[in-house]
């Protein structure tokens, strides 16, 4: 009778053995990427985001070498200032004149692992609404023309908002399902450093939620909108999607206010985390109680509060209190506990921008395993949010019914943001 160790010793010496024992010891392959973008350029979405993958970036206190490598870049803009013609040179890529010949490195097939879709900055007209109409869309839709045509499709990373509409938002996340390809996209400040760092417990119960931010128009009210619904998603059953909207700006946000539309209290907890208070926070460093001393109303001379009803019965509003704060601050009250729950969603400074970084490693992971780490239709929801407030703002501030903004998803069940 052969023994255990007799099999074992055996099975070690057979020829499947040695094969396992070879594919273990050799590494993965390197991973290749093809940038999409607008521009190229000194403090752009590109650089930021796209010399992550040519240096490395830190994350968890080690220097992060990506296992993947930018083989190939499309730049639809570039101005006496581009840096892509130079980056190509240093780390040997090319630049392509179409998005299909980046993608498949000037072949005939699709030839990459990755794309990362960055349509961000550069010059393209404005809507009526303030809207920048970056070409997100149509760059996407000349990806996933390529997946189609070579019967192939690879992990798809878009930058911020799917698109300033939300009906082609919508066929953005509908190609991505119907093609089976990861589809990761949205804002840097879901994933970026919290001060406190907390997240919301997951399947609780929220009685009100008030999001601040800082900024323009459809560039920072879309971040801070991200880093709102981060939070409020991890709600009891999921997020199921937005019923109405509205868009107040000037007086009628402190109106809103005093008629309790929104909470002064948790207005309070929200600015308590702000590590960039205005006015005399910052030229005499005196701690300010801004709303029981009525600066509030003088620093932020044109405010402009976003009110969401959700469909489950949650309000929330976002409060863009230009002038007043320079960070964005993020404030809740549960059922489940007497006490607020507030929070900083803390942004290194330029140029370093080290939340890039955050934001990188979570593309970084997708790319590698082939799995997003959390619903890129987050990102749908708002896209959708957004374009309906400003709907609201060009109409006269009105309320607007938003069936069409049924989005359904669950959060992740671990913490997605930065904690080390």
């Amino acid at each position: 009778m052969i023994s255990r160790r007799s099999f074992l010793e055996f099975a070690a010496s057979t020829p499947l053995a040695t094969a396992l024992a070879s594919a273990a010891a050799e590494p993965s392959p390197r991973k290749r990427v093809a940038i999409i973008t607008t521009v190229w350029r000194y403090l752009s979405h590109a650089q930021h985001m796209g010399d992550r993958f040519l240096v490395g970036y830190p994350h968890q206190g080690r220097w992060h070498r990506p296992a993947i490598d930018v083989v190939s870049l499309y730049v639809d803009q570039k101005p006496k200032e581009d840096q892509s013609a130079a980056r190509a040179r240093e780390f040997g890529f090319q630049v392509y004149p179409t998005i299909a010949e980046a993608l498949r490195q000037g072949g005939k097939t699709l030839a990459v692992d990755a794309v990362l879709v960055i349509g961000e900055h550069g010059d393209y007209p404005r809507n009526e609404k303030g809207q920048i109409l970056y070409p997100r869309f149509e760059f996407f839709q000349q990806v996933v023309d390529v997946f189609r045509q070579d019967e192939r499709a690879v992990p798809v990373f878009n930058d911020k908002h799917l698109s300033y509409s939300f009906a082609k938002a919508r066929k953005m996340v509908a190609a991505s399902d119907e093609l089976g390809f990861p589809f990761l996209a949205g804002s840097s400040l879901p994933v970026t450093w919290r001060l406190p760092s907390v997240d919301l417990p997951l399947d609780c119960t929220i009685d009100d939620a008030l999001m601040v931010g800082v900024g323009s128009s459809d560039a920072m009210d879309f971040h801070a909108f991200e880093a709102m619904q981060c939070m409020l998603e991890r709600r009891r059953g999921g997020e199921t999607g937005v019923k109405a909207v509205q868009l107040l700006d000037g007086d009628a946000v402190w109106q809103a206010g005093e008629r309790g539309d929104w909470s002064f209290e948790l207005l309070e907890a929200a600015l308590s985390r702000s590590n960039q208070l205005q006015g005399l926070s910052r030229t005499e460093a005196k701690p300010q109680d801004l709303i029981r001393t009525g600066r509030l109303r003088e620093l932020a001379k044109n405010p402009a509060a976003y009110r969401i009803e959700y469909s489950d019965g949650l309000r929330a509003t976002l409060l863009m209190l230009n002038g007043a704060v320079d960070d964005f601050t993020f404030a809740a009250r549960l059922a489940e506990r007497k006490e607020i729950v507030s929070t900083l969603f803390f942004l290194p400074p330029t140029p370093n921008v080290t939340y890039s970084a955050e934001l990188m490693n979570r593309v970084d992971g997708m790319i590698v395993t082939g799995r997003a780490p959390y619903s890129v239709r987050r990102t749908l929801l708002v896209s959708g949010m957004l374009e309906s407030c400003l709907d609201s703002r060009v109409s006269g501030n009105r309320r607007l019914e938003t069936p069409h903004l049924d989005v359904r998803y669950q959060p992740p069940s671990e913490p997605q943001f930065a904690r080390t």
